[in-house]
């Protein structure tokens, strides 16, 4: 028991001399390495440094332990290793056209006592070779389900794979990573989606993110085939349709493939004898009433159809009425405004697809303004009867009267002159008045 104090002391010492002795070989260590990366087929550049100079000699080895540099004489007959600088601190060796079978761990030995070794490895990355878009047709129709693969072949380390559809990153539903020989992997990523009328001539665009290459990519552009898309619209006039006017229909429509011909039709009924079809437009020459209906414009491809509709309500001619008068008094000026008395047919005109029957606002009698303009007629009549009145009042008639009164009743005319002359006196006068 008492045995094993001691062994066990012994035992540390053991290691603490050990740990100082590599602590003591690491600060002496004068060799300094880096790590390659490099793309196959490129030059690698492999460097041995010499921290303090001295005048140890320096050699490089591959990984098979042949030395590929002795200070600066070329042991090995592998002529891609080129000696690029040799001194007493440096053994810098380049490697070109590097392969796969290049890669692995260098040694860089110092011969001092005692001898230093240091690693450096060269990773070597392999690019995708190719590249490829599988898709199961070149033309699909509006709402099929387009499957797309996109396949990178021999690349190291593996392809990571992107789709895009425009400006717009798509997610994968699957990716298959195979690995290959030569640690070397082929990649495969698998898209589903949905074909519509607005990816037709998009592209649909597969790139590969690896170290070894950018901006890697391959695009398949879609060809979408889709039924008409058709609209109809009013070319002439402008506003409200009225009877003897002209109206001329365009119809529009687009699909993939183009459609081959338009059809025009009234709802429920026969075209009128007077309409023409002037290519893919319906002209009215002269609208009335019997043209109220509903009128169909119908386009077809080998995808499918499509229609539209455009209702049309002809509306009464517009009333015209004389220009506004104005009327003028003394005291008052008054215009009066004329004002439309609307048809009685207007008034059952129905509010249609024509929805341009919102554009005339109808007219409001004014009873304030009719009461005006007979006030003021009578006013003016008041005031003319008043005039009147005062300039016959000034020219009124005056006359007297000298018949002797009761000369009719005398015996002869020296009695008759005798009773003018006493009923002179008492004559009176007489005034009359005419109005």
């Amino acid at each position: 028991m008492a045995s094993h104090p001691g062994a066990a002391l012994r035992f540390l010492l053991l290691l603490t001399g050990l740990h100082a002795g590599l602590l003591q070989q690491g600060e002496h260590q004068n060799l300094v390495t880096e790590d390659v990366t490099v793309v196959e087929g490129e030059v690698a550049i492999i460097s041995c440094r010499v921290k303090n100079n001295d005048d140890s000699v320096i050699q490089l080895l591959n990984p098979n332990r042949q030395t590929i540099y002795f200070r600066d004489v070329r042991p090995l007959k592998d002529s891609r290793f080129q000696l690029v600088n040799f001194s007493s601190n440096e053994l810098r060796v380049s490697l070109s056209n590097v392969t796969l079978e290049d890669e692995g761990r260098y040694l860089c030995q110092l011969y001092t006592d005692p001898p230093q070794e240091a690693f450096t490895t060269i990773t070597v990355l392999v690019p995708p070779h190719n590249l490829v878009i599988d898709v199961q047709k070149d033309t699909y129709v509006e709402g099929d389900e387009v499957e797309m693969n996109c396949t990178a072949l021999a690349s190291k380390p593996a392809a990571t794979i992107r789709w895009f559809k425009g400006n717009k990153e798509l997610t994968a539903v699957k990716t298959d990573v195979e690995p290959m020989e030569e640690r070397m992997f082929r990649v495969r990523s698998q898209l589903m989606l949905t074909a519509k009328r607005e990816d037709d001539g998009i592209p649909i665009v597969c790139l590969v993110d690896h170290p070894a290459v950018k901006d890697l990519q391959t695009q398949q552009y879609l060809e979408v085939q889709y039924a008409p898309l058709v609209s109809v619209s009013v070319k002439y006039p402008q506003g409200l349709t009225r009877e003897g006017e002209t109206l001329e229909l365009i119809c529009s429509a687009t699909g993939k493939p183009s459609p081959e011909h338009v059809l025009w039709q009234r709802v429920e009924e026969d075209l009128p004898e007077h309409v023409l079809i002037l290519g893919d437009n319906l002209l009215f020459g002269n609208l009335n009433k019997t043209d109220n209906g509903t009128y169909r414009c119908k386009a077809s491809n080998s995808v499918g159809s499509a229609s539209a509709d455009y209702t049309l309500f002809v509306y009464d001619h517009p009333t015209t009425l004389p220009p506004p008068t104005t009327t003028t008094t003394t005291t008052t000026t008054t215009t009066t405004t004329p004002f439309i008395i609307p048809d009685a047919s207007a008034t059952t005109e129905p509010a249609v697809h024509d929805t341009r029957a919102g554009d005339e606002t109808p007219l409001v009698v004014d009873h304030a303004v009719i009461g005006g303009v007979v006030a003021v007629v009578v006013f003016a009549m008041l005031c003319l009867l008043i005039i009147l009145g005062r300039y016959f009042a000034r020219h009124k008639g005056t006359y007297f009267t000298h018949e002797a009164k009761g000369a009719d009743d005398a015996a002869d005319a020296d009695t008759a002159i005798i009773n003018a002359e006493g009923g002179q006196n008492s004559c009176e006068e007489k005034k009359e008045y005419f109005i």
